[in-house]
């Protein structure tokens, strides 16, 4: 494909800013709930893990819709007005208390609605960056594009746990969550001046059910990326919610204050995303050399020991906990990349966002699941439970992925089979 310099360039500063607005918005919640709004330890990890519950059910009832829209109308515009919804909502979020003071509501229920509307935003712009980066590449190139472009987003993400979240120590809470609505407002304006779309656009008024379920009958590798886009997603947010959470409410035990278990937190999470970014370009040529259903098989296995691991932690500040979280930050690459590329090669284009949007709600799903669920987990067995969950679910998949495999790769290897196969796939199914 035929696309300059400039607009992959563009590409990956607005991945990096996307995931930054995302990732500080979620940073930065339990030091907000717990100084601003007063929320105790002993429901901390129900109330923080509700509150992204509940922003993902209600985005849940757009992200689908909304890759349809991209299909008819573009991806970016979609991604534009996402940015600009996302920075209203975080403009509102720090002022949740006085706010729902004044319309009677309650400080935590503004802070939900607040949320909510950046959810909303959020949901707009992601997703589209994944699927706007699938229709710049061809089978060829993909994975290393897809991988530079995943290496932007876990650049932003790191920038905000190295150093956005260092800055509450001397700026204040309230001064970094408005920091995130500026940065929404960048976005949106570097997404309207420097992205164009490429795609066909998709003339059908109705989202393409038929055909999307024709293809997920006639692919099981699909299958297998959306089964691991139930676990992929809500990694990087667990870490972030809940080892953020465990450091919080453990500080007073080993005699820190909060912000400087917030800042070790920080860093910590930082070290995992710099892994993250080290690795995800070498992922993204293992995936072009030994196939996507491969490397979905190790980044499941790799992220599943890490997790599985933090279950024998006890001092979140403790140094054994680097090597579990160095483990999830290798596998996580893995999981992260794989699918979305695996998804990309076996959609046609003019149903890539409609197909893609229903993966990034499976994906929802999974996280509200894993959230819902880790924050009872937190609270009733002990702040190491959700990784163990996670690492439990991460397992399933790996086995589901491997039972797939053995039929798959049948006669042949699995790159070789997808390499011939993935392409005339998806073009097979491209005239409905």
């Amino acid at each position: 494909m035929g696309i300059d310099r400039q607009s992959w360039n563009a590409l990956y500063l607005i991945a990096a800013i996307a995931m930054i607005f995302m990732t500080l918005a979620v940073a930065v919640q339990p030091l907000f709930l717990r100084n601003i709004l007063g929320i105790a330890f002993d429901t901390a990890g129900t109330i923080n893990a509700n509150v992204q519950v509940v922003t993902e059910v209600l985005a849940l009832a757009v992200t689908g819709y909304l890759g349809f829209l991209s299909d008819r109308f573009g991806r970016v515009p979609i991604m534009v007005g996402g940015f600009l919804v996302g920075a209203a909502g975080g403009l509102l979020a720090p002022f949740s208390l006085p706010l729902g003071t004044l319309f009677g509501i309650g400080g935590i229920a503004f802070y939900y609605l607040a949320r909510i509307v950046m959810s909303f935003g959020t949901s707009a712009v992601w997703p589209q960056l994944a699927t706007l980066a699938g229709d710049f590449t061809d089978y060829d190139n993909r994975a290393l594009q897809m991988s530079k472009a995943a290496f932007m987003m876990a650049f932003g993400s790191t920038l905000v746990f190295a150093v956005l979240m260092q800055m509450t120590k001397h700026t204040g809470i309230i001064a970094v969550m408005l920091f995130n609505a500026v940065i929404g407002l960048i976005g949106a304006w570097l997404a309207s001046h420097l992205l164009c779309d490429v795609a066909p656009k998709q003339a059908d008024q109705k989202i393409p059910w038929q055909r999307i379920k024709e293809l997920l009958i006639r692919e099981p590798r699909l299958r297998v990326a959306f089964a691991a886009s139930l676990f992929s997603r809500s990694d990087i947010i667990l870490i972030g919610l809940f080892y953020m959470l465990w450091t919080i409410y453990f500080a007073d035990l080993v005699g820190k204050t909060q912000a400087e278990a917030a800042a070790h937190a920080g860093k910590m999470i930082g070290i995992v995303g710099l892994l993250v970014m080290v690795t995800i370009l070498v992922w993204g040529r293992f995936v072009q050399r030994f196939g996507r259903i491969p490397a979905i098989i190790a980044g499941m296995a790799i992220s599943a020991t890490g997790f599985l691991a933090m279950g024998f932690a006890v001092n979140p500040f403790d140094w054994y906990v680097y090597l579990p979280m160095a483990l999830i930050a290798l596998g996580q690459s893995g999981t992260l990349l794989a699918p979305e590329i695996l998804a990309c090669d076996l959609t046609p284009e003019d149903i890539r966002g409609s197909v893609l949007g229903v993966l990034n709600v499976i994906g929802g799903i999974g996280l509200i699941v894993i959230l819902q669920v880790g924050g009872a987990l937190f609270d009733a067995v002990g702040p190491y439970a959700p990784f163990v969950f996670t690492g439990i679910g991460n397992l399933l998949v790996l086995i589901y992925a491997l039972y797939t495999s053995r039929f798959e790769g049948r006669g042949q290897g699995a790159a070789a089979r997808e390499q011939q196969d993935e392409i005339p796939s998806a073009v097979g199914l491209s005239g409905g």
